[in-house]
């Protein structure tokens, strides 16, 4: 299969880009970048939970928008042009999960348009079992001067 992505990419880049960041913030660490699907980790600690010590709703949506955010940047061709900007993001949380250990997300397309990219975001325990899927929709505009 090939690759959907119009930018070179590499973990080790990714990572860098993330750096001083909200992603960073968080822990958020891209584990995997295949033809069509990107990945990241994230702790479940105390930058992560909510008071009852389970991982916090809005931390998962930053993880799914922080794969949706990076997947539509790597699909765009002129990045001195053009910039990814999130439209609308939902996100259904299946099951909690506990302090310690961590969650990985995997971003894959649902879409991927000239100007409209919509990602889905699969978001599992360390058990492999789901906690969360998300759909985020990005819309690719041009950079203002």
């Amino acid at each position: 299969m090939a690759s959907i992505w119009k930018q070179p990419a590499t973990l080790e880049g990714l990572n860098a880009m993330n750096h001083n960041t909200l992603g960073s913030a968080l822990g958020i660490q891209f584990t995997e970048l295949g033809n069509d699907y990107v990945s990241a980790t994230m702790p479940v600690n105390a930058s992560t939970v909510q008071p009852f010590r389970i991982l916090h709703g809005g931390a998962s949506v930053a993880l799914a928008e922080t794969l949706g955010s990076v997947a539509s940047t790597l699909c765009i061709e002129d990045l001195s042009a053009w910039t990814a900007v999130g439209l609308e993001i939902n996100a259904n949380h299946l099951k909690s999960v506990r302090e310690g250990g961590a969650v990985t997300g995997t971003c894959r397309p649902v879409r991927v348009g000239r100007q409209v990219h919509v990602w889905q975001i699969e978001i599992r325990d360390e058990k492999g079992d789901l906690s969360c899927i998300s759909r985020l929709t990005v819309t690719i505009v041009p950079i203002r001067s």
